[in-house]
């Protein structure tokens, strides 16, 4: 007996904070902004309809938030990766960039030497051998002119 009175009395309570929380969003001018337009005055004809939208507003809420949440995540993971990917595309390409230079360099600190070898022995070379045919002439005009 005892227990049913003390649900009774727990029950009327509980009545009482609902007609009270109630009355507070009634007298809210948001909440009466809100239920003077057609959608509000709509739902507030069909009780069973917006206590099943304030079901499903409640129950759908985590789902949503979840679903945000992980959209959120996977951008912001995107992102950071694609940064990552850039530096490293941009690693890898400035290597690239710098082996290949270093390639020119070498070729042409190599192909200057041999063209500055050249310039340097072409020349010498050359004007040794026209000072030897030169000598080489003068000896054969002075042998036939012992020859004489």
């Amino acid at each position: 007996m005892q227990r049913s009175s003390s649900s009774s009395s727990l029950t009327k309570q509980l009545g009482e904070r609902w007609l009270t929380l109630l009355n507070r969003l009634q007298e809210d001018p948001k909440f009466a902004q809100v239920m003077s337009t057609r959608i509000g005055q709509y739902l507030s004809s069909r009780p069973f309809l917006a206590l099943a939208l304030l079901l499903f507003s409640a129950m759908a809420a985590l789902p949503v938030g979840i679903f945000l949440l992980f959209a959120i995540i996977t951008i912001v993971m995107s992102v950071v990766g694609f940064v990552f990917f850039e530096v490293f595309l941009l690693f890898v390409g400035g290597m690239t960039l710098l082996s290949v230079l270093s390639g020119i360099a070498l070729f042409s600190l190599l192909a200057s030497v041999i063209v500055t070898g050249v310039f340097v022995t072409l020349p010498n070379l050359l004007r040794r051998q026209y000072y030897l045919t030169k000598r080489n002439e003068n000896e054969e005009g002075t042998q036939e002119m012992k020859q004489k």
